[in-house]
């Protein structure tokens, strides 16, 4: 499972090291990039817009609470968007749909957030051309196609591309893989239609860009979801926050703002977890994100909650998205 390396985040003498392999993976991105271009490679088309949230660097940035907010304008637009994902985590390879009970060892983490927090057809799979052939045959009346990651998935063309970076970790140390995270040049960005940022972010990117912020809204227990408690419910326990995902510091910074005294444990980047992962020593409550919690589920116990969250964007950029997919109606 993907734990982003100390290394990524500066220029040390390891990063010097890897520089050629780096140098390496950054003619090989721009030659397959350039066969796209002049279309030695194939370009898969589908009969409605797709958009792709992805982002340039290795590691999580927010894409999916991104794919659930934009999901949400585009039905209040009146459109009928389906949703694919590569599923990563699950044992699934070929097109599949993906439904609100389902396990998250088949189908992934993410996929099944978005199964469950949106009101679209979800499909997974690893190649997403195929998966959104799948998706509109199995769903005739979706219009528009939002693909959660795959910005690098060029063999599907696309209308609109939305790159996400994470605001406290930038672009790293600003080398391609593997001496740095990204997997494309920085200047990818200046070529996708929108880039999103995700909090905090300095004034000058604020600017800039579009930012993201999350927003706590609430603890949701685990083995019953009727349950919702807010941040006063966890006053005066003990309580373990566990978090499996890019970045598990903003996690622990979330539950600071929160003034929920917590004791820590970072996992590996969708770390399937076991019972063992929860058996805390001096424990009356564990606290998770949303994407862990579809994994600890089977291991629920009454003292198991999940951080509920909500994307604020600015209206703009879903205005941007629907000025781009209109000219294809």
């Amino acid at each position: 499972m993907f734990r982003y390396p100390l290394a990524w985040t500066r220029f040390t003498w390891l990063t010097l090291l890897l520089l050629p392999l780096s140098w390496l993976f950054g003619a090989a991105a721009a030659l397959r990039r350039a066969l796209y271009r002049a279309g030695v490679l194939r370009r898969e088309h589908v009969p409605v817009p797709v958009i792709v949230v992805g982002n340039v660097s290795a590691g999580g940035t927010g894409k999916t609470p991104l794919v659930i907010w934009l999901a949400a304008h585009l039905r209040a637009a009146g459109y009928r968007p389906g949703i694919i994902s590569r599923g990563y985590g699950g044992s699934a390879s070929g097109p599949c749909a993906v439904k609100a009970h389902d396990d998250p060892a088949h189908c992934g983490d993410e996929p099944l957030l978005l199964a469950r927090h949106t009101l679209c057809p979800v499909w997974i799979g690893k190649q997403r051309a195929a998966v959104a052939q799948a998706l509109l045959a199995a769903h005739p009346e979706c219009d528009v196609i939002i693909s959660d990651d795959g910005l690098q998935h060029y063999a599907l063309a696309r209308d609109v591309e939305i790159a996400v970076i994470d605001g406290a970790r930038g672009l790293g140390n600003g080398r391609l893989l593997p001496a740095g995270p990204l997997r494309e040049p920085a200047a990818r960005l200046d070529a996708v239609d929108a880039v999103v940022v995700r909090a905090p972010v300095s004034a000058d990117v604020a600017q800039k860009h579009f930012v993201m912020r999350f927003t706590p809204a609430g603890f949701v227990n685990l083995r019953d979801a009727n349950r919702r408690v807010y941040a006063s419910h966890f006053e005066g326990l003990r309580v373990h926050a566990l978090a499996g995902i890019g970045n598990p510091q903003q996690f622990f910074d979330t539950l600071a703002r929160l003034n929920i005294a917590h004791t820590p444990h970072a996992f590996p980047d969708h770390h399937a977890f076991s019972a063992a992962d929860l058996a805390f020593e001096h424990c009356d409550a564990i606290v998770m994100t949303q994407k862990d919690a579809v994994k600890c589920e089977r291991h629920a116990a009454d003292q198991h909650w999940a951080l509920q969250i909500e994307a604020e964007l600015d209206p703009a950029l879903a205005l941007l998205v629907l000025a781009r997919i209109s000219r294809k109606d």
